[in-house]
């Protein structure tokens, strides 16, 4: 079969194809990554070429096929109890405030956003996290956890995970929130943490997406804003703004950072953890 070649032109189209639609920038040193993730789908679908597929994107009508180029070209590295010592703050000093200033409003709840959920490691361990503290016993726990592939909602619901994903998780949860399948190493979460997570499709760019969540007190948005450029970093940043409630508090990656993004947030170091509050 003979190698399909992606010409420049072709390739900056794809481009900003995928920026339009999602806000990931693909920067021009990595074409490779653009022919190494659409080659076989294009084989696949027996089509000539890169070009016959970018048309097929713009004019061919299937919404179906948006969502596969989005799961080709997003990035699901993911695991239980990722960067713990930002849980250890959500459990900590943050769930404390939050427990208080609800109160003093006559609030009975918790709102949390894992706002790029991937397969639902991170939303699942927020629940683990909070069924285990006191405090928030007696709060009605809301966790919603979106993201823009299909696929991976699609096993987030599922919720079956093998060794890689759950190699950081502490025995005490463990044992308490999993049981082994017959699959080889596979692990099954249990219905009371899974029943504590709604998942939706959210596109972190689209105003019409971001707007179905509205209250949050904690908005988990870590390692995404690295594939966005400065315009769509900006864009995210200032739905995911929208979404927290007063005082809410947001976490990104620990590699990342909003200086030069926005000046609406206010960092705070807690036990060695940036913390960012809405202002």
């Amino acid at each position: 079969m003979t190698p399909l070649v992606l010409s420049d032109e072709t390739f900056r189209q794809l481009r900003d194809f995928i920026y339009q639609k999602s806000g990931i920038f693909i920067p021009d040193n990595k074409k490779y990554f653009i022919e190494n993730r659409l080659g076989k789908k294009i084989q696949e679908k027996n089509l000539k070429g890169y070009e016959d597929y970018l048309y097929v994107l713009k004019f061919g009508g299937d919404r179906n096929e948006l969502t596969t180029l989005f799961d080709l070209v997003t990035t699901n590295e993911t695991f239980f109890f990722r960067e713990p010592q930002q849980f250890d703050v959500l459990g900590g000093e943050l769930l404390a405030r939050i427990v208080a200033e609800n109160g003093k409003a006559g609030r009975k709840d918790i709102k949390v956003w894992s706002a790029a959920s991937s397969t639902g490691e991170e939303p699942y361990t927020i629940g683990m996290i909070l069924s285990e503290k006191p405090e928030s016993s007696l709060l009605r726990k809301e966790i919603y956890a979106s993201d823009l592939s299909e696929s991976v909602l699609a096993s987030a619901k599922a919720a079956v995970y093998g060794s890689y994903s759950i190699r950081n998780i502490p025995e005490f949860y463990m044992k308490k929130y999993f049981t082994a399948t017959n699959a080889n190493q596979q692990y099954q979460l249990s219905p009371s943490v899974k029943s504590m997570v709604k998942f939706m499709k959210v596109n972190l760019i689209e105003d019409k997406d971001s707007k179905l969540i509205r209250g949050m007190d904690v908005v988990f948005c870590r390692n995404v804003l690295i594939y966005f450029d400065e315009k769509a970093k900006q864009k995210a940043v200032s739905l995911l703004y929208d979404a927290l409630r007063p005082n809410g508090y947001l976490f990104i990656g620990t590699s990342e950072s909003l200086h030069n993004i926005t000046r609406a947030f206010k960092p705070a170091v807690i036990n060695k953890v940036i913390v960012y509050q809405k202002m």
